[in-house]
């Protein structure tokens, strides 16, 4: 409710101008026609679900050395249930580490991510300000993202002009 009431806002303060000249993308189509962006996605996928089983090894060994100490815990000593505890919470923590690791804010998956995907996108960006360079388009609003378009007519979209600017056909 609040981007739509923003973009109303927008629109009310750009139409008593001159009149002006808007576009249209979709930027889940323009990428979906990039085989280089589905591909970086696919190799994003892949490399997170074996960064993901190795989070979940060490998961299930924490829960394993916890079922074992919990049906031990009755015949061990108060110095090997803090053994055992220790261990439990080391490896508890050796799974958050590499959680962290791999899938922080800050972390390897983001690092790929912005390695693989951020000269596609800085691409795609720049065809699209080189086209509305070119057409006088003061603004180009995406109809993919959840900016409270109802309706956007074929003829103000430029996908396909975007594909065709970067070499891909439609």
């Amino acid at each position: 409710m609040k981007k739509l009431l923003l973009i109303m806002v927008v629109f009310a303060s750009v139409l008593p101008m001159h009149a002006q000249k808007f576009a249209l993308v979709d930027m889940d189509y323009i990428f979906k026609n990039i085989p280089a962006y589905e591909r970086a996605n696919e190799q994003l996928n892949q490399v997170s679900k074996k960064w993901q089983a190795e989070v979940d090894a060490l998961q299930i060994e924490a829960q394993t050395l916890y079922k074992n100490y919990q049906n031990e815990v009755v015949f061990l000593s108060q110095e090997q249930k803090k053994t055992r505890q220790d261990a439990i919470m080391a490896k508890e923590k050796e799974a958050a580490d590499l959680k962290k690791k791999y899938f922080g804010p800050q972390g390897e998956l983001f690092k790929k991510r912005t390695s693989l995907i951020s000269p596609i996108q800085e691409e795609v960006y720049t065809a699209v300000k080189d086209i509305a360079d070119l057409r006088g388009y003061q603004l180009v609003l995406d109809r993919a993202s959840d900016t409270g378009i109802i309706f956007g007519s074929p003829k103000v979209d430029i996908s396909n002009e975007v594909l065709s600017k970067l070499g891909y056909s439609n």
